[in-house]
């Protein structure tokens, strides 16, 4: 095992700490991965590391699939084994290995704690002998894991939780913790779910319907947390500059979907804005923001993974190409891009 020194600087891991555990500290990326058989990132390399990798190499990482197409090409071209975290399949043999739920769920977490961290009251009811504080008001977009974690989160903080999703069945999950689903509840609704757990498309009598409620319940709010993305795609508009404009000064709303374009029309990712009198966060890699954990649960992820392409006697690469989890997460083989969804 080799390690580039100051690898683990960001997440307060020293070089010392990763040698105390067996490794060796290679100096810099090429010593790393002279003779590397599997290569660990967290972000795929980038062309210079990937002209680095000697032939047949193993890599396995966040890889960006949809949108880096040219770098997954350029380790093909090197011969490299690429596997993108990102695509394993939703199965519970992979939950271990499942990194967008271990880093969503940190990332809707920390959502909530810039924003209350931001935002110019407290999040609690308060009662003192020199009056009440209200609550705050908090409104999730989206419940998937980062959403479910951000209901949690901002109802221990004492807010006032509401969420809302295109899903029917996620209104039992905001419920059971504590949050009020928005949602026009017709029979078109309720019927919106396809066998297999997709949101089937709505009519535009229902879309009307729904917008006009979202809009309505947005002029409450204190904090809005937005968690909508769809793979491959610019995210969709949950939060329309018309209905910025009707929240109350010194809102604020933290946007997940920054790096893929943003739920609102004005975030900027990567930072911080006001605009109407309302904080925009547009963080490109919240989970980053808790390193520590996110490296522990990203570093347990893919020790499982890579659990899957050894022998556990002799420790030598035995990968079985038949494996459902292998055949969905591998984008590059022996030369070639072979995932569809990479292919140009």
């Amino acid at each position: 095992m080799t390690v580039e020194a100051g690898a683990g600087a960001h997440a307060r891991i020293a070089d010392a700490d990763y040698a105390a555990a067996g490794a060796t500290i290679a100096p810099d990326a090429r010593a790393a991965l002279a003779d590397a058989d599997i290569v660990l990132k967290v972000r795929g390399p980038g062309a210079a590391e990937s002209a680095l990798l000697k032939k047949g190499a193993v890599v396995a990482a966040m890889l960006a699939p949809h949108t880096e197409k040219a770098a997954i090409a350029t380790l093909a071209g090197q011969g490299a084994t690429a596997f993108a975290m990102e695509f394993l399949p939703r199965i519970s043999r992979a939950q271990a290995m499942d990194v967008l739920s271990s880093q969503s769920n940190l990332a809707g977490y920390k959502a909530v704690i810039d924003a209350a961290a931001t935002f110019g009251r407290a999040m609690p009811m308060m009662m003192t002998a020199a009056g009440t504080i209200a609550p705050a008001r908090v409104l999730v977009m989206g419940v998937g894991v980062a959403g479910l974690q951000a209901i949690a989160t901002a109802k221990r903080l004492g807010a006032i939780v509401s969420a809302t999703d295109v899903r029917p069945a996620t209104k039992e999950q905001v419920e059971s913790l504590g949050g009020t689903f928005v949602a026009v509840m017709d029979e078109e609704f309720k019927n919106a779910q396809t066998a297999g757990g997709y949101a089937k498309e709505m009519s535009a009598e229902y879309q009307a319907k729904q917008a006009a409620l979202i809009a309505e319940t947005i002029k409450k709010q204190d904090i809005i947390i937005t968690t909508a993305l769809i793979p491959g795609r610019k995210a969709p508009v949950l939060v329309s500059e018309e209905m910025i404009k009707t929240m109350k000064p010194g809102s604020v709303i933290v946007d997940l979907a920054a790096e893929a374009g943003g739920n609102t029309p004005l975030t900027k990712s990567g930072e911080v804005v006001e605009v109407h009198g309302v904080t925009i966060m547009g963080y490109s890699n919240l989970p980053g923001r808790l390193a520590v954990d996110a490296s522990s649960l990203y570093a347990r992820n893919l020790f499982n993974f890579v659990s899957l392409l050894v022998d556990k006697k002799t420790g030598a690469l035995a990968i079985d190409w038949n494996d459902e989890i292998v055949k969905g997460a591998l984008v590059a083989k022996d030369g070639e891009v072979v995932h569809p969804a990479v292919k140009s």
